[in-house]
């Protein structure tokens, strides 16, 4: 559906029109530029948007049939833009990560969300309460959703950074089966957030390079973008080999804890030997034994028994291994 549809002159939003069509007309006719931000917009609408701003089909093609690649292309006097929003839900630690489409044009510009994201929504109103933050005409909304892009990223690290001090801490705290199942858990996240991340440097570095339909007053900002993503990129990396590290550090003390079981039941093993020894020969039946008639026999057999256990038992017991 269509979210808004507004129109700017001099970075000033203008009283609502009706019809995307009446909107367009008074920002060419203002030298202004209209923005049309849509959600999940069915068939008809896309039809109609692509209609009345001639957008080219191979992007609305890519805007349909979601799960692109940050990217961006040029169709024509068209510009299309690929981003993927990220957002970390904390309860499930999952990062989700969703599609923004922008299509720029010289009079206007179209974002499409494949999500519940409200970005569009959040720079739109940074916008409108900041004039002097529209210089560039489109190239400024442009600017403005790669920037929140890559500042949500930073929420998302933040996010990521606390489930991982807390696996740290907990590995070494004590016993849990949960840990590698976890750690798992958020080395999958921390790769689906890299998919997302790392071939977003290509396009940015394109577009702080210059490319047509983008002010080229803008490239410093777009080049402070891209250093913002880079630490982000470089963070990741740090981020990955922290949960290896944790990863391995489980896996030893589940070994450790391996070890000292196998210690335990071994110690046993040899202490409930004795008395099965001692037991199994004066069990054999013979007429000859010693002391199968002494009258102390029997006492003096389990008295051994208990003494022989008791100091296997201490033993052990100094050495560690129960």
């Amino acid at each position: 559906m269509i979210i808004d549809c507004s129109v700017y002159v001099a970075g000033v939003r203008q009283p609502n029109h009706h019809g995307l069509d009446d909107a367009h007309a008074a920002a060419r006719q203002a030298g202004g530029f209209v923005w049309v931000d849509m959600s999940r917009p069915d068939p008809e609408e896309l039809a109609e948007v692509t209609r009345q701003l001639s957008l080219h089909p191979l992007a609305v093609e890519d805007v349909v049939h979601a799960h692109q690649r940050p990217k961006h292309e040029h169709y024509g006097d068209g510009l299309f833009v690929v981003l993927k929003p990220a957002r970390y839900v904390d309860a499930a630690e999952v990062v989700e990560v969703e599609q923004l489409s922008i299509y720029l044009g010289a009079t206007f510009i179209v974002t499409i969300s494949d999500g519940l994201s409200n970005l569009a929504a959040r720079v739109r109103a940074r916008l409108d309460a900041d004039p002097t933050a529209v210089p560039w005409g489109p190239t400024s909304v442009l600017h403005g959703l790669a920037d929140q892009v890559v500042d949500d990223y930073m929420v998302v690290m933040r996010g990521l950074d606390t489930d991982i001090d807390q696996i740290e801490v907990e590995v070494f705290s004590g016993p849990s089966a949960r840990h590698a199942e976890r750690i798992f858990k958020l080395k999958r996240e921390v790769l689906d957030f890299r998919r997302a991340v790392g071939p977003m440097n290509a396009p940015l570095i394109e577009l702080s390079h210059g490319v047509d339909l983008v002010d080229p007053a803008a490239q410093p900002y777009f080049r402070d973008v891209h250093d913002h993503l880079a630490r982000v990129g470089e963070h990741l990396v740090t981020l990955d080999a922290l949960l290896d590290s944790a990863l391995n550090a489980n896996v030893a003390q589940v070994g450790m804890r391996q070890n000292e079981d196998m210690r335990k039941i071994s110690a046993w093993v040899a202490i409930v030997a004795v008395p099965t020894l001692i037991a199994g020969v004066y069990g054999m039946n013979f007429d000859h034994m010693p002391e199968l008639r002494w009258r102390f026999g029997y006492p003096l057999a389990l008295t051994a028994m208990a003494a022989i256990c008791l100091g296997m038992y201490l033993n052990f017991k100094k050495r560690k291994w129960l």
